[in-house]
């Protein structure tokens, strides 16, 4: 195992951090407060090349690897969660899906101008009754030939009311079970298809998560991703791959708090010192320490998988489980570091614990990676 980063991985962990530092950073408690959607932020983005990492370059990417996507996930989640979800969702779940398992027609149209940033992307696939039970589709998807007819609702879809192009997984064949569920994408605009409420949530307030409803929404069957039925197959990949995105963007989180606990420390006196001094404080930093470089190695370690052309699903699930509870258990500690300043929105820690949490819901729960991870080992 050597994850030393080469001199272009380098750079562009120190671009995505410096545009941390110079672009998301002001601003973002107005942000969060208000749950302002950090668009202008994600222009600049999609123009860096970060909304579209690992895209080839013909279509409109980077051509970047695995392990640079991730660098540049850690760098924006230490400062603004809500801004490296897009991130995240744009590039693995979009992105990665549509020059995967989409046609050339379907990568010439809409791929070029997701990587380029142009545009942006969603997921759907969570429903009312269809969270972690991602078979329960009840958005149904009618085949009528030359097109489908999609009815049903989707919720907590990520960049809902930002995106142009949506990558909708609905169900055409009931007595198929999962068999029979497909994968669709919906343009915004199409009739029939709307903007439900933005979510008030705790955290990544500035993310833009809203409901969507189809009624009656005619979709070609151009669109569909592959052949009739691997809509689930396809949300499973694609999820799979997700993963290493959001145990970046928790290790991230961890990181960037346990820095500011870190600092924090370093000044505020107490008891004649810097409480940095005094063992009690000493010792949570060793542990956030340990713990955040563990979750480093196997979010990497996921990432190298997937470069290398290995089976990521173990790796993946790993490296988001552990991650995520090491943000949650680091942000919790980085507020208890501040004192009764970390209860306060200046010093962020309290906006990061917040920020934390998600981590450890979506794109699969904690328990979920733990079946993932117990099916893995179990199966040999």
């Amino acid at each position: 195992m050597d994850f030393t980063l080469s001199e272009e991985q380098l750079m562009i962990q120190q671009a995505a951090k410096d545009f941390a530092q110079n672009e998301l950073l002001p601003g973002i408690i107005e942000r969060d407060d208000a749950q302002k959607f950090p668009a202008e932020q994600v222009k600049k983005m999609g123009e860096l090349g970060f909304l579209g990492m690992m895209v080839k370059e013909e279509y409109g990417g980077s051509g970047l690897d695995t392990l640079s996507y991730v660098l540049v996930m850690e760098e924006l989640s230490k400062i603004d969660a809500s801004a490296s979800v897009v991130v995240s969702v744009n590039n693995s779940l979009v992105c990665w899906g549509l020059e995967t398992f989409g046609s050339e027609a379907q990568k010439k149209k809409y791929l070029t101008r997701l990587a380029s940033g142009e545009n942006i992307g969603a997921f759907c696939l969570s429903e009312p009754e269809a969270g972690s039970d991602a078979t329960s589709q009840k958005t149904t998807a009618i085949d009528m030939g030359d097109h489908y007819i999609v009815n049903g609702t989707k919720n907590w879809i990520t960049n809902g009311s930002t995106a142009e192009v949506y990558l909708v997984i609905a169900q055409t064949d009931v007595d198929k079970g999962h068999k029979g569920i497909n994968a669709l994408i919906v343009e915004k605009g199409m009739e029939g298809f709307e903007i439900g409420p933005k979510e008030n949530k705790l955290g990544i307030r500035g993310s833009d998560t809203h409901s969507l409803l189809f009624n009656d929404v005619k979709v070609p069957k151009e669109n569909r991703i592959g052949e009739d039925g691997f809509g689930f197959k396809f949300a499973m990949k694609t999820l799979a791959g997700g993963r290493i995105g959001i145990a970046a963007q928790a290790l991230g989180i961890a990181t960037g708090a346990y820095e500011l606990a870190k600092k924090y420390s370093k000044e505020r006196k107490a008891f004649g010192t810097e409480i940095a001094n005094h063992q009690a404080i000493a010792f949570k930093l060793a542990d956030m320490h340990t713990k955040i470089q563990a979750a480093r190695y196997l979010v990497y370690q996921a990432a190298c998988d997937k470069d290398n052309g290995k089976d990521y699903t173990l790796s993946g699930a790993m490296a988001k489980l552990y991650a995520s509870e090491v943000a949650m258990e680091t942000a919790v500690e980085a507020v208890q570091i501040h004192g009764g300043n970390g209860f306060v929105k200046d010093y962020h820690v309290e906006r990061m614990m917040r920020d934390a949490k998600i981590t450890q819901i979506y794109e699969g729960t904690s328990e979920i990676q733990k079946i993932v991870i117990s099916r893995s080992i179990l199966k040999d």
